[in-house]
């Protein structure tokens, strides 16, 4: 460590509960994940959360009301996915579909089951957080610290609004879970968490979430999934461990149609 950042030195006679400076020392990083992983996890076993859907997309998507201040987003048409705006409606429709039909509001045996989970951020996480919050069901938000601090929507149930310092510990919580995976158009951040899943399905770690993309058109135009079984890199199988999807109600049929179900046997691992 550089002399210029050396560690604040530990308050001498305090509970090492309240000695910061200890407890930021770069020898407890892996006591640090161990307990943002388990607050979280605690968290959502006292509030009975059994299962998730996991809704991915850009934060940069605004709601369609926001668009009448936006003299740059141009009109709101759906058809095709030209206006990735319009989307918002969508996944919002999609959060609330899943939240009436998936299980959140009537808990079996006191859990509950597909509980809408996004990143907590704004845009498209704000909408899928919104469509299930008009339900009258819980959602969850699993935000990140970030340089230029991602600030929680107001849609997520306050008890279940998660802060995360590690992407690592976040992605866990994503994926331990998720009985399906829902992802609307978005960047790096959405393509990261996409993949990840993805390949944790190609090599069965995980059990077969289905993994829904929506709008055929940005997928098809941004991810070149045929050409990666032209060039070798992935199998003509792997391309059914997901599908293309343009509607809520396309979504929910292709999920219920790939297993999904209500009531989900606690996991052993």
């Amino acid at each position: 460590m550089s002399p210029k950042h050396k560690p604040a030195k530990s308050v001498r006679g305090h509970p090492v509960v309240e000695d910061i400076a200890f407890l930021l020392r770069d020898e407890m990083r892996g006591h640090r994940l161990a307990l943002e992983y388990e607050r979280a996890e605690l968290e959502l076993k006292d509030h009975h959360i059994r299962s998730t859907v996991v809704v991915f997309g850009s934060s940069r998507t605004k709601a369609t009301e926001a668009l009448f201040d936006d003299v740059e987003s141009g009109p709101v048409d759906r058809t095709g996915c030209p206006g990735l705006h319009a989307w918002y409606e969508e996944a919002r429709t999609f959060g609330r579909i899943i939240t009436e039909r998936g299980g959140a509001l009537s808990p079996v045996g006191g859990f509950r089951d597909n509980v809408i989970t996004t990143g907590g951020g704004p845009g498209l996480m704000e909408a899928a957080n919104r469509g299930a919050s008009e339900a009258g069901g819980p959602s969850i938000g699993f935000n990140i610290r970030l340089p230029t601090e991602q600030k929680p929507n107001k849609y997520i149930t306050p008890e279940l609004n998660f802060h995360f310092h590690y992407f690592a510990v976040r992605k866990m919580h994503f994926a331990m879970r998720a009985n399906a995976l829902a992802v609307f158009p978005g960047g790096f951040g959405t393509l990261d968490e996409l993949f990840e899943i993805l390949t944790l399905k190609q090599t069965r770690t995980t059990r077969g979430m289905p993994v829904l993309l929506f709008c055929k058109e940005y997928w098809r135009t941004v991810v070149n999934f045929e050409a990666l079984v032209t060039y070798g890199t992935i199998s003509r199988e792997d391309l059914a461990l997901f599908d293309i999807v343009d509607t809520a109600e396309e979504g929910w049929d292709r999920m219920v149609e790939r297993g999904l179900t209500t009531a989900t046997p606690l996991r052993e691992d």
